[in-house]
């Protein structure tokens, strides 16, 4: 149970993101759902109930998360969990040359402000308010929880800017970890595998029914809630400390 547990989510209006907040409104917690603007956002938080609020946020603004943090500490008094869960991907190859152009280093940029900048951005304003927590008796404030891939890891043709974001998440965990332990504030990121959100959702059912078969065991796409049950675990579980935790059903990307 998360009974007394606030949470903020980014990304929370969709896929990853919002399987998490439903599970931590359902298992008790109260949560702070951040989004776009133009994000589904208002109505999941209306749907969840009064222990779901909204905050519009861009990751990459300073100004959006310090705004989504003081409606946090004004409504609900606390933070206890910060779960990033907003990111972006683009596919293109690191040179075309049947036209003879490169990949946009623009595109190549806002995957890592958006992926990485954005995550330490969420990261370091949520721990101030976390630090302001009483601590319980195993010297407990709070937790984090990232979101990178498999890409990190085993990233794909044309996964570049994406694969490189994610390997960003997963290369600071534990410098993290190490910088917030005498606050006791903990660190961990998942690397989901293939699972069922709103992206995946839009390909073509031949699609869709040969990448679950590309998943060894269980050989299917991941439900959303397997990782917000993973997250919570994180939450509960003080001896799960800057560590990255691949949640893909034994998947290796293949080229």
């Amino acid at each position: 149970m998360l009974k007394n547990v606030v949470g903020l989510v980014t990304g929370g209006a969709s896929g990853l993101g919002k399987a998490t907040v439903e599970r931590f409104i359902r298992e008790g917690a109260r949560v702070t759902l951040c989004d776009l603007p133009s994000s589904q956002g208002p109505e999941v938080a209306k749907s969840l109930g009064e222990n779901c609020l909204f905050a519009p946020v861009d990751v990459t603004k300073p100004e959006d998360v310090e705004s989504a943090l003081a409606l946090t500490k004004g409504t609900f008094g606390r933070l206890d969990a910060t779960i990033n869960c907003a990111g972006i991907g683009v596919a293109f190859k690191v040179y075309n040359f049947n036209k003879n152009k490169p990949h946009d280093l623009n595109d190549f940029i806002k995957v890592q402000m958006v992926n990485t900048v954005g995550t330490f951005n969420v990261i370091r304003l949520s721990v101030g308010l976390m630090g302001q927590n009483q601590p319980d008796d195993d010297n407990q404030r709070g937790v984090i929880v990232n979101t990178a891939s498999v890409a990190a890891f085993d990233g794909q043709m044309g996964q570049a800017a994406y694969s490189a974001s994610k390997g960003a998440i997963v290369g600071m965990t534990l410098p993290l970890a190490r910088d917030l332990a005498a606050q006791g504030i903990r660190v961990n990121t998942i690397a989901p595998g293939l699972f069922d959100t709103p992206l995946l959702s839009s390909l073509p059912e031949k699609v869709r029914a040969y990448l679950a078969k590309t998943v060894p065991n269980p050989s299917r796409l991941g439900n959303p809630d397997e990782y917000a049950a993973l997250v919570q675990h994180l939450v509960l579980n003080h001896m799960m400390n800057g560590e990255t935790i691949r949640c893909d059903g034994a998947i290796r990307m293949q080229p």
